[in-house]
């Protein structure tokens, strides 16, 4: 992809999954690339391929870290905001709204900073969000909560920074195969349950979410904004 050459992008949650596989794609089409994790040095995270990024400690968690983060752009050509959590008791409050504050708000603040740096280069945000933008996973109602919200949040930033040159999409994907859903792959019966719902009858990589969070950072999306896009191998057909 020519068009990445010597452009400057930033990926939330860059070290792992989908962020990895985002930041890396564009890194080899000769992309200036900044990555955010959680931990103090790119060192801290064994066998992930971050070679060629700038790697920036980014607690989504903490707003100065958030302002400091933003303050290194003074343009910037696209935006992935991949940084996100789930918790396994997101009924307790404290844990409902650790969640809301990394998935969503964190996203608006950093989304909100970084304004003025993607219109100057007329550059564009791609959201990861999930299908449970669309479908409710009771087990986790802030992790449902916050990625619905992410499809709102989508829609109306494309719609207010129109004007400004700046295109915000969204992506969706559904099973995907990351560490995050190794527990799901550990048991052959539940994978087995799982993937009967995908017409496809597989898991997604995250090379192939990392395909299309850069269509929609690109050109070929030049004429493309407030749209979401679900990668799930044809579940939410069923």
């Amino acid at each position: 992809m020519s068009w990445m050459q010597g452009k400057r992008v930033l990926v939330t949650g860059g070290t792992q999954g989908i962020g990895q596989a985002t930041a890396a794609l564009f890194r080899d089409a000769g992309a200036k690339v900044t990555i955010t994790g959680t931990r103090a040095a790119a060192s801290d995270y064994d066998g992930e391929d971050l070679a060629g990024m700038t790697y920036l400690q980014c607690r989504m968690t903490d707003k100065a870290e958030i302002d400091a983060l933003a303050a290194r752009f003074d343009a910037l050509d696209a935006l992935v905001n991949n940084a996100g959590m789930g918790r396994q008791d997101e009924y307790e409050q404290d844990a409902f709204e650790e969640v809301i504050l990394v998935n969503l708000s964190a996203v608006m603040k950093l989304s909100t900073l970084l304004r003025p740096a993607l219109a100057k280069a007329r550059g564009s945000i791609v959201n990861v969000g999930s299908l449970s933008s669309f479908l409710a996973l009771k087990e986790t109602p802030a992790y449902t909560a916050s990625k619905a919200g992410i499809l709102g949040l989508t829609r109306a930033l494309a719609d207010k920074w129109a004007p400004d040159g700046i295109r915000v999409n969204m992506v969706a994907p559904g099973f995907i195969e990351t560490r995050m859903t190794s527990g799901m792959r550990a048991d052959a019966g539940f994978e087995k349950k799982l993937l009967k719902a995908v017409p496809m009858r597989r898991w997604g990589a995250p090379e192939e979410v990392a395909e299309c969070i850069a269509f929609l950072a690109g050109p070929g999306a030049s004429y493309v904004t407030g749209q979401s896009l679900a990668m799930d191998g044809g579940l939410m057909l069923r």
